[in-house]
């Protein structure tokens, strides 16, 4: 679990769902446990309850994206990869 938050630091008090291999369900499993909360809310694109018993109240919640304005996702998405393309060109070139 703690990947994640080395990757993205800003990330704030979010439990991130990283992937549903056995070792990365564990793992969440064992971190949800571990946290003492009211309630845990789910808001991964897979209900987790059906591939983890999870020993709190739970509520999955649901989100869509409605774009307003410029930079819209595409365009974020677009200049993150290349800025992380840029990134990758100076790290191979000090090699």
């Amino acid at each position: 679990m703690k990947e994640p938050y080395d990757a993205y630091p800003n990330i704030g008090p979010v439990l991130p769902a990283m992937g549903y291999n056995p070792e990365q369900v564990k793992d969440l499993k064992e971190s949800i446990a571990a946290v003492e909360c009211d309630a845990v809310l789910i808001a991964t694109p897979i209900d987790l309850t059906r591939i983890m018993k999870i020993d709190k109240p739970t509520a999955r919640v649901r989100y869509e994206l409605q774009e307003i304005g410029q930079p819209d996702l595409r365009q974020v998405l677009i200049d993150f990869l290349a800025k992380l393309e840029q990134k990758r060109d100076r790290d191979h070139t000090r090699k």
